[in-house]
């Protein structure tokens, strides 16, 4: 510790404690559109999975058992413009691909306790997601009959 004060803080470990796990841009200007389409939804709300698994979606409407997802396009490798990053390969190709497998494994958990999920990448257009997003809401009459939509290989 320096004389006057705490160290300041790496660069770097600035910018990755930056990075937000809740309430990102995307996130919020589609909650936006989906609150003034007259939606009510939960925000990070913890699903406790029979596995033992705790999933938070970004956004969830719990009586109809939809859970939404808004995926970064690095974080979660988006093929259209995700990256693997060259500098400290070693880490960041596991990290990534672990977040991959983590998606993959919450879906399919969530779909098996009866819940519809929706992924949305963030560079789809708020319009384009919130219409998604109230399409699925509108088809689910009853809890649990939604369906899915965007298995991580469609293109939509």
């Amino acid at each position: 510790m320096r004389p006057g004060g705490p160290e300041p803080l790496n660069p770097r470990r600035r910018n990755m404690q930056a990075n937000r796990r809740r309430d990102t841009g995307p996130e919020r200007a589609i909650r936006s559109a989906l609150h003034a389409a007259g939606l009510r939804y939960r925000c990070d709300y913890r699903i406790d999975l029979r596995s033992g698994h705790r999933v938070r979606p970004d956004i969830a409407f719990t009586r109809r058992r939809i859970a939404v997802f808004v995926d970064g396009c690095f974080w979660h490798s988006c093929p259209e413009h995700g990256s693997n990053p060259r500098t400290n390969s070693g880490y960041w190709g596991p990290k990534l691909a672990g977040n991959r497998e983590r998606d993959d494994r919450n879906t399919a958990e969530l779909r098996a306790a009866g819940w519809a999920v929706i992924r949305i990448w963030e560079h789809e257009s708020v319009a384009e997601a919130a219409e998604k997003i109230m399409n699925v809401v509108g088809r689910s009459s009853a809890p649990g009959s939604a369906g899915n939509v965007r298995d991580r290989n469609d293109d939509t």
